[in-house]
Formats: structure tokens, sequence, C-alpha cells
């Protein structure tokens, strides 16, 4: 999986809990370039693009000074056949730390546990966040032999929202998401869809696993609100595993033991019912062009701007490239 270590991880120990490691490999999907194609709406790059042209200014392709960055890394003493698993965690702590009695339940799986430090609920997500997990990840794959089907990413409460962002524009490198005690509609400005291709691995393949205390009510009315956007938009795989005595916390061994054979369980997405809901989301989008496209004859171009931001932020990818020829006109 992947290439060998560089030199400087051969230092890395191989099994066991490992605090302040740090990674040599920036990866491309951990770019500026890669992270706002994923995770900006279509209309909000094509105007990032239009801004640094008139400027004469590049995008910079790092956000971060790698070597300065530390990790917490746990490797179980022994992987399945197939390889580790692999579970990226982003917590709302500064502090890169392993929940207690995590250790047991990732030994069992067979699953190596990584998490940034500076990676709290204060920092920049996509200025910090988004690309320390996808650098621990990649750098993960560099260093251990690491099963592709079982990367996963995950977080606690703001960690948690984070996260989805993640699985959801990152679908080709994680296969699940734990939502722990932090979650948010998607389908909106501040959780657009990305391309067509991406989010149709998201729709078919991705395990989402809703995991907060029956306390935490909140959260509890946000996993609602939530799961129900990933009905709307056609998204097969969610499971919810209760944690009915508990607040606002992570999850405890047990829960963590469910969640990680949850994420594990392949998602049986039912091709005639997945493909009656894409339809109904085929309609919405061509009459929600048609409706700026109108305005736009009319000349009524005001309006049809407005119309056409609000459908950007709904239906992100998926609109594009019609709403970028929309936004030409």
């Amino acid at each position: 999986m992947g290439a060998g270590p560089s030199l400087a991880q051969s230092a890395l120990p191989k099994v066991g809990l490992q605090p302040d490691v740090t990674f040599a490999d920036y990866p491309a999907l951990a770019q500026n370039s890669e992270l706002v194609r994923r995770m900006a709406t279509p209309l909000a790059l094509a105007e990032m693009r239009r801004i640094l042209a008139t400027t004469g200014k590049a995008l910079a392709e790092r956000s971060l000074d790698l070597p300065r960055e530390h990790f917490l890394v746990y490797v179980p003493p022994t992987a399945s056949p197939k390889g580790y698993g692999l579970f990226v965690f982003i917590s709302p702590w500064n502090d890169a730390r392993l929940p207690p009695g995590w250790a047991g339940v990732l030994d069992r799986s067979g699953v190596i546990f990584v998490t940034a430090a500076n990676s709290g609920n204060e920092a920049s997500p996509i200025g910090r966040r988004q690309p320390l997990a996808l650098i621990a990840e990649q750098n993960i794959e560099r260093r251990y032999r690491v099963d592709a089907e079982r990367v996963f990413v995950g977080g606690f409460s703001g960690g948690s929202r984070v996260a989805l962002r993640l699985a959801l524009g990152y679908p080709d490198v994680f296969r699940g998401v734990m939502l722990n005690a932090g979650s948010d509609p998607i389908g909106d400005a501040a959780a657009p869809l990305p391309p067509t291709d991406l989010y149709a691995r998201f729709q078919r393949g991705s395990r989402l696993v809703y995991v907060t205390g029956g306390k935490d009510e909140a959260r509890l009315a946000n996993d609602v609100d939530s799961m129900s956007s990933m009905r709307r938009w056609c998204v097969a795989g969610v499971m919810v595993e209760a944690m009915p005595y508990s607040g606002h916390q992570a999850p405890d061994a047990a829960t963590l033991g469910r969640v990680l054979a949850d994420l594990q369980t392949p998602v049986r997405a039912d091709p005639t019912r997945l493909a009656a809901c894409r339809s109904t989301i085929d309609r919405d989008l061509a009459k929600a062009l048609g409706q700026v496209g109108s305005l736009i004859a009319l000349g009524r171009r005001d309006e049809a701007h407005r119309r056409l931001i609000k459908l950007d932020a709904r239906f992100g990818g998926l609109a594009a490239p019609r709403s970028l020829d929309l936004a030409g006109k």
C-alpha cells in the first residue's frame, strides 16, 4: 500500500503508543488546491480563482510547516491478514491524546490510531484540521501496510463536524466516519456537496456511524437534522450507536468496539431505491437551473444571481458545470 517509509520516518517505532511523531511527506491530497476543489462550492472556487488571476497571485499549496507538526500514533501489535485498519481522530482539544480504554479495542480490531496536536476547536478547519488529518492518513499508509477498505475518520464534538466534512469530500480515502457528539446537515454553504464522482462514492459506499450520549440533547437534535439530510441526499450507509446514560463525551471502550465493527460493515445500497432518490435530486436540480436560466433570459439578472448563489450552496458540485455556465452569463 503506497510507497515505503521515508528516511525521516524510519525511526518511528513499529508498535505501541508513540507520542510526538513527526511526518516527512506533505501529500498532494492535503494541498490547498485539492482541499478547495473538494470542499468549496463551484462558484466559490471560481471566484477564488478569478481573484487570484486578477491580482496575479498564486494559491499557496501548503498551509502548514510540516516539520513543526506533531502527532500521536498508536499501533496494535498485530494486523489482520489484509493489513491494519486506520482510524484518524480529530479532537476538540489541542493536545494529542488516546482516550482512556481505547488501546485494547484497537488491539483487538487491528486498527492504528492517529491524531494531530494543536488541532482543536480553535484551529482553522481548512487551514489546519483538515490537512493535518489527511497528512496523518497518507503518512501512516506510507509507513505501514494498511487495508484501504478499513480507513476511517472520526472525531468528538467539534472534531466530529470536521470529520464529516472530510468524509464527504474524500470518500476515496475514508470509507467511513464516526460522528461522536457533533454533526451537521449536508447540502448547504457550510457543508457543500463535492464534485459528482466523489459524491456518488459517498452516497453508495461511505459508512456513517452516529454515536451521541443520551443526555446530550443538543447534539442528539443535531444528529436528527444531519440524518434527515442524509436521507434527502440519498446516503445509504447510516447507522446509530446509542450511549443512553452518557452526556457530552467520547465513547467508552465497549461503545468504540461497536463503532469500529459498524464502520467495517460494508454498505449495501439498494440500487432501485438509490436510482429513484437520485432521480428526485436530478429533477430538483434541473428545475432550479431552469429557473435561473429563465430569469437571465428575462433580464432579471440580480434575481438570477441570488437564485444561483442559493443553488450553488444547495447542490454544490452536482450543479457544475451548468451552474458555472449560468454564472458566465
